[in-house]
């Protein structure tokens, strides 16, 4: 299955962000490290895979101008009635915006869904070309260590399931296994150094959800308010830790272009 045929026969992409409990920390924390490096108000901000602008309606609602760029239809059409935000069918890897256009790229989902280095490097080149000097490119990755973590959590790691899962930590390719569509799984590391050959700038990688995320979904829903803080907290005490990074489920890069 195609990325366009998964999110074409996926319905809840729009909730994606709300429905678990280590979704609702992400989206939390992904807000306060974004909020944290750009102005508060008045960019010039391209969301590229922005789906159906999860992200885009908060920016706008920020005062930004926010435009999504998408693969799928029908997350373009959701998008395009958010007050505040258009959006367009495209490609991370041609945009059709002009050079130095942007104030501020979302790389939110390009740099995992692409598979291949080549095809991510060119994502990153095209982030870069529509960038002004000095722009700011927000891009995040799922962690290579997210898939032992989740399944050693929730009771799915099995024998059979070992190898795959092995694999994912060992190469960073995601084949599936349980759910979703193939797809590259990065290290703090290996994120830092492909927007450092890309020749951003001012690089900082920090883990977006902290090692407590697994302790979120096995508690349930039922038990995320009176968690969360906490875990809040344990994500921002470690967010740069070089032993802990690689446990969050995902990592969001901040450069200057």
């Amino acid at each position: 299955m195609t990325l366009v045929e998964h999110y074409n026969a996926e319905t809840t992409e729009n909730t994606r962000l709300v429905r678990s409990p280590h979704g609702r920390l992400e989206f939390r924390r992904t807000q306060e490290l974004v909020r944290r490096a750009m102005p508060a108000t008045g960019q010039r901000v391209l969301d590229v895979g922005g789906a159906t602008g999860v992200h885009a309606r908060w920016l706008a609602a920020d005062g930004h101008s926010v435009h999504v760029v998408d693969p799928v239809a029908s997350h373009v059409a959701a998008a395009a009635e958010i007050e505040g935000v258009t959006a367009e069918v495209g490609d991370a890897r041609a945009l059709a915006w002009p050079d130095h256009s942007a104030d501020v790229v979302l790389l939110m989902g390009p740099l995992y869904h692409l598979t291949e280095s080549g095809d991510r490097e060119r994502a990153l080149a095209e982030a870069r070309r529509v960038l002004r000097p000095g722009g700011i490119l927000f891009a995040a990755a799922i962690s290579r260590y997210l898939s032992v973590m989740e399944t050693g959590t929730n009771g799915q790691l099995t024998e059979q399931l070992s190898p795959a899962v092995r694999a994912v930590v060992d190469t960073g390719s995601y084949d599936g296994h349980v759910g979703f569509v193939p797809a590259h799984f990065h290290t703090a590391d290996e994120l830092r150094d492909e927007l450092e050959t890309a020749g951003l700038n001012e690089i900082s990688v920090c883990g977006v959800e902290g090692p407590a995320w697994p302790a979120l979904d096995v508690a349930g829903i039922e038990e995320f308010d009176a968690r969360v803080d906490a875990a809040l907290r344990c994500a921002r005490l470690v967010e740069q830790d070089p032993l802990l990074i690689n446990a969050s489920a995902h990592f969001l890069a901040v450069a200057v272009n």
